[in-house]
């Protein structure tokens, strides 16, 4: 019984990381479709919103790591080896899009702030 909750724990911080780090990027993206349109505010708002959803997706990860640091040895399968990957890729998109917005506000003129 104690196998199954672990292993019902493990598939809750995959999923989270999937979904979470998928949510990340779809939003990154939308980021710039919005910078494109000048529309920076939405922009703007929508990188934070990626950055919360990431923030949600290494709660998963830390979780995740947590337990192996403890002893309970995680199963790496294709899931948890896909759920990293989706993750990496949302934050590397993720940091792009800020350059891109930053990149569209500037050729409009507007002030970029570090």
């Amino acid at each position: 019984m104690a196998e199954e909750q672990e292993q019902e724990q493990d598939l809750e911080a995959i999923m989270g990381l999937i979904v979470n780090g998928g949510n990340a990027k779809s939003l990154a993206f939308e980021a710039i479709a919005s910078a494109k349109a000048g529309d920076f505010d939405d922009a703007d708002a929508k990188l934070e919103e990626a950055n919360v959803a990431l923030g949600k997706a290494h709660d998963a990860q830390t979780g995740m790591l947590t337990q192996e640091a403890q002893g309970n040895h995680v199963h790496v399968g294709l899931l948890t080896v896909h759920s990293q990957d989706h993750l990496m890729t949302a934050i590397t998109f993720r940091d792009l899009a800020g350059e891109i917005v930053d990149l569209y506000k500037k050729l409009a003129g507007v002030p970029v702030t570090d």
